[in-house]
C-alpha cells in the first residue's frame, strides 16, 4: 500500500524530523513521493517518481527548514495505476467557489460505480484521484443548490456521507485538506495514528517517535482546524478486511494482461 502523513497546527512548525522519519519508510513504498505545504491559497506541491530515500530533490529539500501550519506527505506503493508522475500523491483540485482541495490516500477502491465516470477526466490512473474529483463535484452541486459558499459544517457533512457510503468493501485511509479543515479517516485497523501536542496534531500511518501516539478514531470521519478537532462524524462500522485475492483483477488490468 502507501503511507500518509499530515500536520495541522496553531502556528508554523518545523517538520523536518518527522518528515525524515516518515520518508525513511520508502524502502517498502518505492513508487513515488509527495509533499504539500498548504498555508497558501494555492497548495505548494512537490512530487517525484522515485524512491523517497534515494531522492536528491527531497534530500536537498530536507536540508533546509520545512515549516508549515498545514502539511501533507505521501510515499507510494502502486496498486492502481502505473509508476508515473501523474499517479503520485498529493492530488489537488479547485471547486467552483475557488477553494483548493488536496488529498492523499492509503488504500484501494474495489467497488464504486460512482467513480467510473472520472476515468476519462483524471490526469493519471489512480482511484485516489477519482475520489477527489467526485468529492469536488459533490461540493459543487451543493454549492449551486445553496447559491452560496458552503460552511465548514456543510462541507464536513457532505464528506461524512461520501466516505460512509464509499467505505463498504473499500480501504479508505484518507487525509484531505480543503483550505480550512484537515479531514482524516481510516477503516483498516492499526494503520493511522495521531499525536497531539502544544503545536497541533500530527497524523501518520505509523508512529514516527517512540511515544505520544494513539489510533485515529476508527471508521469515523474527523476534522481538525489549526490542530484542534472540530467535527466528528457518525461511526459507519465498515471495517476493511485485507483480502489478497481481491487485488488480482487490479494487477491484471494494469499489467496489460
Amino acid at each position: 500500500m502507501c503511507e500518509i502523513y499530515g500536520f495541522s497546527g496553531k502556528r508554523e512548525k518545523e517538520l523536518n524530523n518527522d518528515l525524515r522519519e516518515f520518508y525513511s519508510h520508502a524502502c517498502d513504498h518505492p513508487n513515488g513521493w509527495g509533499l504539500a505545504l498548504l498555508d497558501q491559497s494555492i497548495p505548494a506541491i512537490t512530487r517525484e517518481v522515485c524512491r523517497a530515500d534515494r531522492s536528491e530533490l527531497l534530500s536537498e529539500r530536507l536540508s533546509l527548514p520545512v515549516t508549515a501550519k498545514t502539511a501533507l506527505a505521501h510515499i507510494r506503493l502502486a496498486t492502481v495505476g502505473n509508476e508515473d508522475y501523474d499517479n503520485c500523491h498529493p492530488f489537488t483540485a479547485v471547486d467552483d467557489s475557488g477553494r483548493s482541495w488536496t488529498l492523499i490516500h492509503n488504500g484501494t477502491i474495489f467497488e464504486s460505480d460512482k467513480l467510473n465516470r472520472y476515468v476519462f477526466r483524471q490526469k493519471g490512473e489512480t482511484d485516489s484521484e477519482r475520489i477527489l474529483l467526485y468529492i469536488v463535484d459533490r461540493i459543487n452541486e451543493a454549492t449551486a443548490k445553496a447559491k452560496r459558499e458552503l460552511s465548514a459544517e456543510e462541507r464536513f457533512a457532505i464528506l461524512d456521507e461520501i466516505i460512509s457510503n464509499s467505505s463498504p468493501k473499500n480501504k479508505l485511509n484518507l487525509l484531505i485538506y480543503d483550505g480550512e479543515l484537515l479531514y482524516a479517516h481510516t477503516n483498516f485497523k492499526d494503520s493511522l495514528y495521531e499525536r497531539k501536542d502544544d503545536d497541533g496534531v500530527t497524523i501518520s500511518t505509523r508512529p514516527l517517535t517512540e511515544s505520544g501516539w494513539r489510533p485515529v478514531p476508527f471508521t469515523t470521519l474527523i476534522a481538525y482546524h489549526e490542530g484542534e478537532r472540530v467535527f466528528t462524524g457518525a461511526d459507519h462500522h465498515h471495517e476493511y478486511i485485507f483480502d489478497p485475492s481481491s487485488y488480482k483483477p487490479l494487477y491484471l488490468a494494469y499489467s496489460g494482461l
